[in-house]
């Protein structure tokens, strides 16, 4: 072999190692690309998950409101409504549902004289709100969501301004059956009751996790139905203002 075909063998043979360098040297930066990129995703994939998961956590958590009672009610006390003590008052609990046409006739016949007795000091009217009705507004779970307005006004300005919106709330209740009140709704009605700077607690529902726990506590305490009555820790068939005087009456003296 002549020197001219040795040295064209040799430059052929160095520009193949070369051309081998440089593709090992690319195959290994790809590879290392991946390597990044796959570390990347699966750090991004893992903190979406964590966020989602912690996220998850927080949705999922019931939240209670201020101020309720260890048994999930709202204590609607003389000292509340008139800044005074009762010496010795009668206790009064009223399961109801803002959905409920029955807890409406029963606010429309008794609310007024409730109200009146408790200013005079002679009850206390512990409320618990419960969700029984959700099923009845058209997939708008207006039980719920009309319960935790009410305590997103009860957060802001305690049990006298969660007092007036439950009475809003019953002044304007759908009927069964139709479409529930939307969240402007809710809002304009806490606005009516006195009470504003509540939208997001409303549309959240902040508290409706808390009205799943009460509704289900009641169930425990045997309510199958609203409004379910009892004074002194005993049920009124007929929550009327005769048979309510007469059971105050009746527990004044025992």
């Amino acid at each position: 072999m002549s020197n001219e075909r040795q040295q064209r063998a040799a430059r052929a043979e160095q520009m193949r190692k070369e051309r081998e360098k440089a593709d090992r040297k690319q195959r290994n930066l790809i590879t290392v690309g991946i390597v990044v990129v796959v570390i990347a995703l699966i750090a991004v994939g893992g903190y979406a998950i964590k966020s989602e998961s912690d996220k998850n956590k927080t949705v999922g958590k019931v939240i209670t409101p201020p101020s309720v009672t260890k048994d999930l009610g709202v204590d609607y006390t003389t000292e509340v409504a008139t800044g005074k003590p009762a010496t010795d008052p009668v206790k009064v609990i009223a399961y109801e549902d803002f959905q409920c046409p029955a807890c409406l006739n029963f606010e429309q016949q008794s609310g007024a004289f409730l109200t009146d007795a408790v200013a005079k000091g002679d009850i206390t009217v512990e409320y618990r709100p419960i969700a029984f009705l959700d099923d009845r507004s058209n997939g708008n779970k207006y039980s719920t969501r009309a319960g935790s307005a009410a305590y997103c006004v009860l957060e802001k300005d305690g049990v006298k301004g969660w007092k007036k919106m439950h009475d809003v709330l019953y002044a304007n209740q759908p009927e069964e059956g139709a479409n529930g009140r939307t969240d402007a709704e809710l809002i304009d009605y806490a606005k009516q009751a006195g009470t504003t700077g509540i939208d997001s607690c409303i549309k959240s529902e902040k508290y409706g996790k808390f009205m799943g726990k009460a509704t289900d506590a009641s169930r425990d305490d045997k309510v199958s139905a609203t409004p379910t009555v009892l004074v002194d820790g005993k049920a009124i068939e007929s929550p009327t203002v005769a048979n309510l005087q007469k059971a105050i009456a009746a527990a004044k003296k025992s």
